[in-house]
């Protein structure tokens, strides 16, 4: 009980405040109020209250809450939570979500389209749909280009960790020499087939197979790698075919880099050409061996002398010569030295003793992928080492799968396929990149797991990537001021292998002025999500061997998206070049054609005239003209008058003297220069 002597009419004020406060239930003043201390006394805590209440009688009536028993200690933790208070003042659109998201989802809470949101992955180099599920990095770029804060969603607490696993490894390859002898077996060869376009490489392999694969070739020529396999008194051989025109170098390259044996075909009549130059490079360079094959010997303009000295300078020295080359005298056509051919390439893979262990863990290069209608992504490859068999689960660079079925060269279904044959696989959940190594893998769950950790790099490599290039975009236009013109592509093609000879084709295109972008560059039919997004980018569509979807036609024609279909490689490649001319404005040129002198000025009854002397070169009436007085020029534009005398002429030759009017000019002087040019437009170059 509190001292009556103490008491006194602000005291009461006070305590008949904290007695009328618990009734109310008021909240708190935002005014930080000290926490009373904690003892148990009734007496010393009102003795508190009544110190710290003190000062706030004096500034407002609002009541204050104090504490004269332990029930009143329990409201200060309900005005505890200022973290609530200061979201709303921030003003900041957050967005919580829990990664991953698809695409049509994040649209809906960024209250965009979904067709926007592909755009802005586009630039930063992520492909997707509306159905493809975005990881945070993703969400995070994609939420701050659109001005929203992007806040992950954490665990509650008690709903346990996830323990941490250790990242899956690709199984390493075992080097054949520590293999036991008992379980290696002779393998089968991998002979490539490379040179020139036009020396009939596939016509030599056309008739080893006796088949007619250079006739399905649009123009004659092979425009994607393919693989064979051909009997020969009991030896299995496999061929690889490779394209010879210039835009599939790294085709050819990677052919040379799964063969052992190397067939140059030289033709007798045109010898050694830049593609067979580079041809022999790629060999040297995978310390292949190479065998030569002249051919087209029954021509009359044939000469194998020549073909053979021109093989000298290039380092390869046949054996009539005294060297180690191997060259044989073919004709594809009559099928004259085939058999020798055949006869010394088996010879040389049992001097190279090829071995593998069919049962080791298996290893496949990729050497051509597609995507087909009923199939999906399918590619071609050529087994090194253990055996494929169906229901192998795999990893194929950063793409995961099960193989569901195998096709031989013969198109023949096969339950498993030994080192060194070709083999289409059928069961990859993407489409892989050509050269990507495939390798087996313990369980379908392991590869899944290795692959999402690989697509995971890819994609914060493809978040990093953008943001620098586009400043750098920036302060190159900061700097000069001028920006290149840009021809926008997106690239379909039938085979992954075409799509990249040709996309490093046109790259190759030199040009200061003009720079290819390729918005998209895969294989596959046209679909609508292509045109779509040749639509929103102001981009033309290149096929090549593909077709057109049709759903896609309707859309097409809504749109207006221009769609270019080849079928011949060389043609697309010219086409774009001259695109590339079509996006540069032509270049004016200015041609001095004569100068005339003013020697008097004559007054008319619309203005004046100029009396001149044509002092060199001719006036021509269809020409600009300018007036230069002191070397400065002081107008410009068309003429209007040419006049001999009083006749209206359209030429005036040094010598001679005429009178001028130019357009609404009236200032003449004499001893002006009036200067006659004409302008030409020219068409620039890359």
């Amino acid at each position: 009980m509190p001292n009556k002597q103490e008491e006194n009419e602000p005291k009461k004020e006070v305590l008949d405040l904290i007695g009328g406060s618990p009734k109310k239930k008021r909240a708190p003043q935002p005014e930080p109020v000290p926490a009373p201390a904690p003892t148990p006394r009734p007496a010393p805590a009102k003795k508190e209250a009544l110190d710290l209440l003190s000062g706030p009688k004096k500034k407002a009536p609002a009541p204050v809450p104090a504490e004269p028993a332990p029930e009143s200690v329990q409201p200060a933790p309900a005005a505890a939570p200022a973290p609530q208070e200061e979201e709303p003042s921030s003003g900041d659109k957050v967005i919580n979500l829990k990664p991953p998201v698809s695409v049509s989802e994040l649209a809906a809470l960024l209250q965009a389209k979904p067709f926007q949101i592909i755009k802005d992955l586009m630039g930063m180099g992520i492909f997707a749909n509306p159905n493809t599920p975005l990881d945070a990095d993703a969400v995070s770029a994609i939420c701050d280009l659109h001005g929203y804060t992007f806040a992950r969603e954490k665990r509650e607490k008690g709903g346990g960790v996830k323990a941490q696993q250790e990242p899956l490894k690709e199984p390493e390859p075992v080097p054949v020499v520590e293999e036991p002898k008992a379980t290696l077996i002779t393998r089968t060869p991998i002979i490539t087939v490379m040179g020139h376009v036009d020396h009939g490489k596939t016509s030599l392999l056309d008739y080893i197979r006796k088949a007619h694969v250079a006739k399905g070739e649009a123009g004659g020529i092979t425009q994607h790698i393919g693989a064979y396999t051909v009997d020969y008194n009991g030896n299995t051989l496999t061929f690889l075919d490779t394209p010879g025109h210039a835009s599939f170098t790294e085709m050819r390259a990677r052919g040379a880099d799964v063969t052992d044996i190397v067939v140059l075909v030289v033709a007798a009549n045109d010898g050694i050409m830049p593609q067979t130059r580079e041809a022999i490079a790629h060999s040297k360079a995978a310390g292949k061996t190479i065998i030569v094959a002249i051919n087209k010997c029954d021509l009359a303009a044939a000469d194998p002398m020549k073909t053979k000295s021109g093989l000298m300078e290039e380092g390869l020295v046949p054996t009539d010569f005294g060297g180690d080359v191997e060259c044989v005298e073919v004709s594809a056509l009559t099928g004259n030295g085939i058999d020798d051919l055949l006869g010394l390439l088996s010879l040389q893979s049992e001097v190279l003793e090829l071995q593998a262990n069919p049962k080791a863990n298996c290893r496949a290069s990729i050497i051509e992928a597609r995507v087909e209608p009923g199939t999906g992504s399918s590619a071609t490859a050529i087994v090194e080492s253990g055996t494929i068999r169906i229901g192998m689960p795999f990893i194929c660079g950063p793409y995961a799968g099960k193989v569901r079925a195998l096709v031989n060269d013969h198109g023949e279904r096969v339950k498993k396929v030994g080192p060194g044959m070709p083999v289409e696989i059928i069961g990859f959940s993407e489409t892989p990149n050509v050269g990507d190594e495939l390798v087996e893998m313990e369980s379908e769950r392991a590869a899944k797991k290795l692959g999402e950790e690989r697509q995971e790099e890819l994609r914060k490599q493809r978040l990093a990537q953008p943001r620098k290039a586009r400043m750098e975009e920036l302060l190159a236009m900061m700097g000069d001021g001028t920006q290149k013109a840009q021809l926008k592509i997106l690239l379909k093609g039938d085979v992954q292998g075409s799509v990249e000879a040709i996309k490093k084709a046109i790259m190759d295109i030199q040009s200061d002025k003009v720079e290819c972008v390729f918005l998209n560059a895969a294989a596959g039919p046209i679909s609508e999500s292509d045109v779509l997004l040749a639509s929103s980018s102001n981009a033309v569509i290149l096929g090549f061997n593909v077709k057109v979807e049709s759903n896609a036609v309707k859309l097409l024609k809504r749109e207006g998206v221009q769609v270019k279909l080849y079928s011949i490689v060389y043609e697309l490649i010219d086409q774009v070049r001259d695109a590339m001319l079509g996006l540069l404005e032509p270049e004016t040129r200015e041609t001095i054609i004569g100068h005339a002198k003013v020697l008097q000025v004559f007054k008319l009854n619309k203005g004046r005239a100029a009396g001149c002397m044509v002092e060199d070169g001719k006036i021509l009436r269809s020409c600009e003209a300018r007036v230069i007085r002191d070397k400065t020029p002081v107008f410009d534009g068309k003429m209007s008058t040419l006049r001999r005398f009083q006749d209206e002429v359209e030429e005036v030759r040094a010598g001679l003297e005429c009178g001028i009017r130019l357009g609404d000019f009236n200032e003449y002087e004499a001893g002006d220069i009036i200067e006659c040019y004409t302008l030409e437009k020219i068409q620039q170059t890359l």
